[in-house]
């Protein structure tokens, strides 16, 4: 059997054990989706949206990129954010990065990797900002993890900044915005930072919004 077939076949298995569990599964999900969460994830394999929080189908809206990156030009985020936020509803949106991230590793180097490139220097520009306290740490791998742990917060802050988020703060106070580290290690998920609707960031960065 070939690996595609094999998806094809546990597709199949995959369904019939849902309907035998309850046999309106399909049919909910058909008549509406009202997930309270957006998660803007890695692309990773190894960093499953539903598997790690063991949710089912439906209760999460997910955007996943590399190195799980919010910038303000990807027309493909910001309108995954858009609807999530402005036709869903969903009451928290979180920006999960994992330890040992390959994008983030790449982006400490001087190496070329072709189209990437532009899209590396996002992160680049976190770890320029940070290197004193980056460099500081005694292995490269601590380096690396704290890097991503700093890149979840700048991609935070990043949401913060887009007019989505906050005409959503000022008139209906959600969503909350939370930046998150999975560990591939131990399965475990690390909060790191957390904005909530009442936060306020640099003026520069606030739109006016009317009432």
């Amino acid at each position: 059997m070939n690996p595609f077939e094999q998806l094809l076949a546990n597709n199949k298995v995959w369904a019939a054990q849902k309907v035998a569990e309850d046999k309106h599964f399909f049919k909910r999900l058909q008549d509406q989706q009202a997930p309270k969460f957006l998660w803007i994830g890695c692309s990773d394999s190894r960093v499953p949206a539903n598997e790690i929080t063991d949710t089912q189908p439906g209760e999460i809206f997910v955007h996943r990129n590399i190195a799980n990156m919010v910038v303000h030009t990807d027309m493909n985020l910001l309108t995954v954010l858009e609807y999530a936020v402005k036709v869903l509803k969903v009451e928290h949106v979180l920006v999960v990065g994992h330890y040992g991230c390959g994008g983030v590793r790449a982006a400490m180097t001087s190496d070329n990797l072709g189209i990437i490139n532009p899209w590396l220097k996002h992160i680049k520009d976190v770890y320029r900002i940070h290197r004193d306290e980056i460099n500081a740490l005694p292995t490269h791998d601590e380096q690396v993890d704290r890097l991503i742990e700093l890149n979840v917060q700048e991609q935070v802050m990043n949401l913060a900044k887009t007019i989505t988020i906050q005409e959503a703060w000022r008139k209906e106070q959600r969503p909350h915005l939370h930046g998150w580290v999975y560990g591939l290690k131990d399965g475990l998920i690390k909060p790191v930072f957390h904005m909530p609707p009442d936060s306020r960031i640099d003026p520069i960065y606030e739109f006016d919004i009317k009432p």
